[in-house]
């Protein structure tokens, strides 16, 4: 006897869902995502307002295909939520010792006099993200968590200070809020 696992992830309402060849379209009020998934044991359809994953037809159920399964139904979830409602992540610009300035220009962000160095720091961030500088808070959003995630870790990452110690060099940029949580 074969055991059957299905995961199913109703659609909200507002939020129109299409699936290609393992690749699932999600349209919302503020924009629209698309992600592959590439596992060739799942299929994803949808019917009735409802997003399904299964298992292929022939295909023997195995504990990998569940935990598959359920971190595809959490990252459709995710773009349900970042179509309709978007996400955001903030950071703090803490600078003790050195002022730093700190603006976007184009598609990147751009950290000048850092701890007093001369060259200045260049982040660049993803498309689809969009920046914000506003007095000592950098404010990243988007409607892909992953990317608005990635985006504020890059520009943590930027200002990381090795080789000294963090009680004196307390300067950099600091993540206050990561995209999902509340305010």
């Amino acid at each position: 006897m074969k055991k059957i696992y299905v995961a199913q992830l109703s659609i909200p309402q507002g939020v129109e869902v299409k699936v290609e060849n393992n690749t699932i379209f999600v349209k919302g009020t503020k924009g629209s995502l698309e992600r592959t998934f590439l596992n060739p044991r799942i299929v994803m359809v949808v019917e009735n307002g409802v997003v399904i994953f299964k298992n292929k037809n022939g295909v023997r159920f195995s504990n990998s295909d569940k935990m598959f399964m359920n971190t595809y139904k959490a990252h459709v979830r995710n773009m349900f939520i970042g179509v309709q409602e978007g996400y955001k992540a903030k950071l703090k610009i803490c600078s003790g010792y050195f002022p730093m300035t700190v603006t976007v220009e184009g598609n990147s962000l751009v950290i000048k006099n850092f701890l007093g160095e001369k060259v200045p720091r260049k982040t660049s961030f993803v498309d689809g993200v969009s920046v914000k500088v506003q007095g000592d808070l950098i404010l990243v959003d988007g409607l892909d968590k992953e990317k608005v995630g990635q985006t504020a870790a890059k520009i943590e990452q930027n200002t990381r200070i090795t080789n000294r110690d963090r009680r004196i060099f307390q300067d950099g940029c600091f993540i206050i809020l990561k995209p999902g949580d509340e305010e």
